[in-house]
């Protein structure tokens, strides 16, 4: 099963970075007030977050950060539907898209880096939240988003304060890549995939369930895409992430191999091979209904691979 778009919110849209919050209670009260009114109010205020990151883009500290506080602006109208149409038609992806980049460089900007990872991260986030409705996907890859988006997925040499610009790039790739393989197909193309199968094996288990997200839905029903995920090693990692305590570490990994097998035998040998049969019968067992369901339907997809393997699965007590 494909991955279904990111909600892109881990149940709280506002993150809080110690006691600081990215956008101030006054500015959650306004945009609630005008989005429950909508009509010119709103159109306007998505018109002045959209000409302030088209004049912002610069590593001066006043500019960046109000280019953060417009984009997370946009991000938080969008996370209504009903308001995607407007913000896309105030021309906010070609804006948004130049943000999802660090600003070019001038004299002694290397030594500040102003909100650095902040900018790019609400851009992405934003995005994310447009791409949801399949009729921008393209739109927004055309703009150029795709390769600035697997760049952000190469911040990870840039340590924990890359964390969350690296989970909002990898979440608007499921988004933008959802049920349409042209896009998979460029993701590849654009060299995410091993980037995403490294980031399996980062410290924090967010980027890590965001990257098993991407793989899940980069593999689903692309062969190519799959073909390149084994070739860069990431069945170890999976089998491992099968065994983690973590809920939606698990799950998105279990998705990942189920995407991987599907209507490929051979795939299907590999994944044995490597070990992975008792670890899917141990989530049978899990917590997490998804996982536990992703788990048999697995283990169907083995069974039907051949009869000595339709054996082990009831030796190895998935039958009761």
């Amino acid at each position: 099963m494909e991955q279904q778009p990111e909600n892109v919110d881990d149940g709280s849209f506002l993150e809080r970075k110690g006691q600081k919050r990215k956008l101030e209670e006054g500015d959650e009260r306004e945009i609630s007030a005008v989005a429950a009114g909508g009509g010119h109010a709103l159109l306007k205020m998505i018109a002045a977050q959209v000409e302030t990151l088209d004049s912002t883009f610069c590593w001066k500290e006043a500019d960046r950060l109000v280019s953060k506080r417009a984009a997370l602006i946009l991000a938080e109208i969008a996370k209504n539907e009903d308001f995607v149409d407007a913000i896309v038609e105030e021309g906010a992806v070609p804006v948004l898209v130049k943000h999802l980049q660090a600003p070019p460089y001038s004299d002694g900007d290397e030594a500040q880096k102003s909100f650095e990872h902040e900018v790019e991260k609400g851009s992405a986030f934003a995005l994310g939240y447009l791409a949801i409705k399949p009729e921008y996907q393209k739109l927004i890859v055309d703009n150029g988003a795709l390769p600035h988006l697997v760049n952000l997925l190469k911040r990870n040499k840039d340590g924990h304060s890359s964390r969350s610009v690296i989970r909002r790039a990898a979440d608007a790739i499921i988004n933008l890549a959802h049920e349409n393989n042209s896009i998979k197909s460029l993701v590849r193309l654009e060299g995410g995939i091993p980037t995403l199968v490294e980031l399996l094996e980062f410290d924090d288990p967010k980027v890590q369930r965001s990257a098993a997200g991407a793989l899940r839905t980069l593999a689903f029903r692309n062969d190519d895409n799959k073909n390149q995920i084994l070739d860069c090693n990431a069945l170890p990692m999976l089998i491992l992430m099968l065994g983690s305590e973590d809920a939606a570490i698990h799950y998105e990994a279990v998705g990942v191999i189920g995407n991987l097998v599907h209507s490929s035998v051979n795939i299907k040998k590999k994944v044995l091979d490597a070990g992975a049969l008792q670890p899917v019968i141990g989530l049978l067992s899990s917590c997490c209904p998804e996982s536990r369901r992703e788990a048999a339907l697995l283990l169907g997809q083995f069974a039907s691979a051949d009869s000595d393997c339709k054996a082990h699965i009831v030796q190895r007590g998935a039958v009761g």
